[in-house]
């Protein structure tokens, strides 16, 4: 006779993939801050990069924060490819997508 998993074990696995963040930056990629479109008035725009996450495992919803700071991840990487080092985002999460404008600033922190 199968028997079925234990719903408090599927429960805890579900819960700690929501909160695992499997993007890392890239060593590059460190070096690229997210800012607000304040902050770049003085910057030259090098680009822009629309990247995306899973939002949900096995049916399941990610937190918010987690697939934020992936995408943010994920932009900043993409930002050292074109030469950038600010990203600032232009839209909203959807459906784990969001769209960031790539900056060139220099040495401002």
């Amino acid at each position: 006779m199968k028997r079925l998993p234990d719903v408090t074990a599927v429960v805890v696995v579900i819960a700690l993939l929501q909160a695992c963040a499997w993007v890392k930056p890239t060593a590059s990629g460190a070096e690229v801050r997210v800012a607000s479109a304040a902050e770049v008035t003085g910057c030259r725009e090098a680009g822009s990069t629309q990247v995306s996450v899973l939002d949900k495992v096995a049916g399941v919803r990610r937190g918010y924060t987690t697939v934020a700071e992936e995408l943010a991840t994920l932009a900043r990487n993409s930002a050292a490819q074109l030469g950038g080092d600010t990203v600032v985002p232009t839209s909203e999460i959807v459906d784990g997508t969001q769209t960031f404008a790539v900056y060139k600033c220099g040495n401002r922190k």
